[in-house]
């Protein structure tokens, strides 16, 4: 069984939309790659993808698999972890969503998520 992760919940305005696991993933991607002064081309040619796909990536438009955001974190110098750990950084800024389930382990004004890989 995983272990849970406490989130704080914080106020949402019903209107904001929930944000998505592969715009969250796709935006810090973009910022590493930009941190590295690289372009899409080298990075892209060091994952072994193609620069429209890890474009559509980095934009939020593609699913990506294990596999291929494993391939461009590590044409990234990173890891999946610390992608995963970055990405939980900014949920936790942004609070939990509103339409998180109650089995989420919501008790005393606290959620919890879980994460499987």
């Amino acid at each position: 069984m995983a272990d849970l992760v406490p989130f704080p919940r914080s106020p949402r305005r019903p209107s904001d939309p929930e944000p998505l696991w592969r715009h969250l993933l796709g935006d810090q991607l973009r910022r590493r790659r930009h941190g590295r002064d690289e372009t899409l081309t080298e990075t892209a040619e060091k994952a072994g993808v193609s620069p429209q796909y890890l474009s559509e990536v980095e934009r939020g438009l593609k699913e990506p698999s294990s596999e291929m955001i494993a391939a461009i974190a590590g044409a990234l110098d990173t890891s999946l972890i610390e992608l995963t750990s970055a990405i939980a950084d900014e949920l936790r800024s942004t609070g939990v969503p509103a339409s998180a389930p109650a089995s989420a382990a919501v008790s005393a004004g606290r959620a919890a998520f879980a994460l499987a890989a």
